[in-house]
């Protein structure tokens, strides 16, 4: 399965009708596309950083959906501001415990780390890090993009709220300088976003 991320950054008060320009016309849009499993909205509304997020069947899917995906993209450009900045990614793993309702939120860690040893990382994601969340009171979900061309890697783990996601906020520091030091990776920056939308038929991969 594979996903394409666009990145912008709105005026904060733009924020509101963002989600609703994505809910109402991005999404109906995207989801009737042949192999479309879902889109996601991340939002921060301290910075009006958001990130759309659509998930394919394949990476053909995937590719097949650009144009019909650009046009939107640019009419959002026009209508809110912001450069749009995009990435596609392979996705590795995904687990879920239960739907994330209302309130959802979700911490991203960006990683970057020797192409070769993706796999491995990989590996050790699914054997070392997802017990801990499985044991975390609130925790939802999460999932691992990787790009295997720059050795990339997007983590999310899904909280139902941001109570429960600032609860781990200490621990989930230690275990992640842990982990990457184990993998000779290096963390590019880790984040806090609300869950806007989440409208994905991603299967687990585990």
């Amino acid at each position: 399965m594979y996903a394409r991320s666009t990145t912008m950054r709105v005026r904060p008060e733009a924020l509101d009708d963002l989600v609703t320009y994505v809910r109402d016309d991005v999404t109906p849009m995207v989801t009737q596309l042949e192999g479309s499993i879902g889109i996601s909205l991340l939002t921060d509304r301290d910075t009006g950083r958001c990130i759309v997020t659509s998930a394919w069947q394949t990476e053909e899917a995937m590719r097949d959906s650009a144009e019909r995906i650009r046009g939107s993209r640019e009419q959002a450009a026009e209508r809110f501001g912001g450069t749009p900045e995009i990435h596609e990614w392979e996705i590795a793993v995904l687990h879920r415990t239960h739907q994330a309702g209302d309130g959802a939120c979700a911490r991203v860690t960006w990683t970057r780390t020797d192409a070769a040893n993706l796999d491995q990382v990989i590996h050790a994601y699914r054997d070392s890090l997802m017990p801990w969340w499985e044991e975390t009171s609130g925790f939802c979900s999460n999932s691992l993009m990787v790009d295997r061309r720059e050795g990339r890697c997007a983590s999310a783990v899904v909280f139902e709220s941001r109570e429960a996601m600032a609860h781990t906020r200490d621990q989930f520091t230690t275990l992640r300088e842990e982990f990457v030091a184990r993998m000779s990776m290096q963390i590019e920056e880790v984040a806090e976003f609300d869950l806007a939308l989440a409208h994905l038929r991603v299967p687990e991969t585990v």
